[in-house]
């Protein structure tokens, strides 16, 4: 018999750490792949931004002037 070949490592859920399944992968169980879910829907997953400076700040102007010499 053919013995099963494991596609993706088993690594701990990423929301309560238990041995992550093949079913639900990276998480253990569909509870926690809907918990993942709910957080990103609501935003709480979010990149905090920096206000230290302007990003357009140093940046000259654009030039769009046309050529009407053409």
């Amino acid at each position: 018999m053919a013995e099963i070949v494991r596609l993706r490592p088993v690594r701990p859920c990423p929301i309560c750490r238990k041995p992550s399944t093949q079913q639900f992968h990276p998480f253990c169980s569909a509870r926690c792949a809907n918990v993942d879910l709910n957080r990103w829907l609501t935003g709480s997953y979010v990149i905090p931004a920096s206000t230290d400076s302007d990003p357009d700040e140093g940046e000259a102007p654009l030039d769009l002037e046309t050529d009407d010499d053409i």
